[in-house]
């Protein structure tokens, strides 16, 4: 279950990737920017994204969850969420499950795909055998889902609504929490589940869509709709991914030796310029995840209290991808108190440094104490496939390779037999064994590109 739980994070980042392009769509529709057909135009697409969320979940987690991101499950999912909301719809016209309906379709769309798509049908019905016996299935498996919502969903959005109201009753208690088990769940993968229920259905907010009332859920749906109350679960994320991990990175730098700094220091000014700018922030966490733990622990509280501390100062600043510098100037006039995040920023940055400075010092912790020794044994960029797939325990033992933004995520006949030395030396911030068959390895934005090299050469 964990592990599952694991892919159906690993998918939910194919349609978060949409985001970014939606809320600046939406950003340059809002007419201060553009005006006229170009400003309605703009708005009419983005609004088409987030009004179809549904849907985009749907076919995103399908086509994750399937082996070899088929396009055949990504259909599925799609036939799958249609399918279930008109059923649904038809038995209670009032119903809203939101992302939920995309998030369960596009799960069942996904493992169906991985058990039924090379099933073999009788020969007077080969045609709808193999991979297009998958749409059918799923379809007859959306109309249970459709008919078990339309009955009882009510139930299950009573206790959202509930749980809703309870973190919202928590006020800045509430989004301190959130935020410091955003941050706790980064290692094992599972943030991103926590951030859909959050970020995609707490809340609510009518607004009226060529005459039709549209209910907008979750913090950024929200915040994008033009909700001034949404953006308490996003902004305080501006002060630790533009301020304070940068200004640990800076803390880890005065922490190395004199005669290692220049290598160190090329190294933490790339991780560290990541975050500020794009708001990525795991090649910079997992240099010290498991090194360092309770310098990450510290993060993790710090980022709570910076989530706490941005809804208490009343900032509401929203963002589609992350809380990097991009974000902040693109929704800059959409937010509130959005300048508040600077003054805010700098004080988490100053508390940042000392806290890591002084903690590294204490314990005596030196992150980077292979760094030469790693340098020495560094393999030459054209061979580097090769190497990661011997890394990996070698061909035979691969059983499957993907990625997510930051990791490579691979599914090994035996996990214990890849080299944690030869992947770090390879790139990788840090090795994941979420159990005996699984391993993720951070290596920043260019895992993707990674996991297709090796698919390209094992094939799997």
């Amino acid at each position: 279950m964990f592990n599952f739980l694991q892919k159906i994070g690993k998918a939910l980042m194919t349609p978060i990737a949409v985001l970014p392009i939606a809320a600046l769509l939406l950003r340059l529709g809002f007419g201060d920017i553009f005006d006229g057909d170009i400003a309605k135009i703009a708005k009419l697409a983005g609004e088409s994204i987030f009004n179809n969320l549904d849907l985009l979940f749907g076919i995103g987690i399908a086509y994750g969850l399937a082996k070899n991101n088929d396009g055949t499950a990504a259909l599925s999912g799609a036939v799958g969420v249609v399918a279930a909301k008109a059923v649904y719809l038809g038995i209670e016209p009032s119903l809203k499950m939101g992302v939920f309906i995309g998030i369960i379709m596009g799960v069942i769309a996904g493992t169906l795909y991985n058990k039924f798509h090379e099933i073999k049908l009788p020969e007077f019905l080969g045609f709808f055998g193999g991979k297009r016996f998958v749409p059918i299935i799923t379809t007859l498996s959306a109309i249970t889902v459709g008919v078990i919502a339309g009955y009882f969903w009510h139930y299950v959005g009573n206790a959202i609504d509930s749980f809703s109201h309870f973190i919202i009753d928590l006020g800045a208690f509430g989004t301190f929490l959130f935020g410091t088990l955003n941050r706790l769940l980064i290692p094992i993968g599972l943030h991103h589940i926590l951030n859909s229920v959050f970020w995609f259905q707490l809340g609510d907010f009518e607004f009226m869509k060529d005459g039709v009332m549209t209910v907008a859920n979750g913090d950024l749906h929200r915040f994008f709709a033009g909700d001034k109350s949404a953006g308490f679960y996003m902004s305080g994320f501006y002060a630790v991914m533009m301020f304070g991990l940068p200004a640990m990175a800076f803390a880890m730098y005065l922490r190395v030796s004199k005669e290692s700094r220049k290598k160190v220091g090329a190294l933490l000014t790339g991780v560290a310029f990541t975050s500020f700018l794009t708001g990525i922030t795991e090649p910079l966490e997992f240099m010290f995840i498991f090194a360092a733990p309770v310098l990450f622990v510290i993060h993790a509280l710090l980022t709570g209290l910076a989530m706490a501390a941005a809804q208490l100062l009343d900032i509401h600043m929203g963002f589609g991808f992350s809380a990097g510098l991009i974000d902040y100037i693109i929704n800059y006039k959409l937010g509130q108190n959005s300048l508040l995040i600077i003054p805010l920023g700098i004080v988490f940055g100053l508390i940042y440094f000392f806290t890591t400075y002084f903690v590294l010092g204490i314990f005596k912790l030196n992150l980077f104490k292979d760094e030469d020794e790693q340098a020495d044994t560094a393999i030459d960029s054209c061979d580097k496939t090769h190497e990661f797939i011997k890394a990996l325990g070698g061909a035979e033992n691969i059983i499957e390779t993907s990625a997510c933004i930051t990791r490579l995520r691979m599914n090994l006949k035996d996990s214990s037999k890849a080299d944690d030395d030869m992947l770090k030396r390879l790139g990788a911030s840090g090795v994941i064994r979420p159990d005996k068959n699984s391993l993720q390895v951070v290596l920043g934005t260019k895992a993707e590109g990674i996991a297709g090299d090796i698919k390209s050469v094992v094939g799997v």
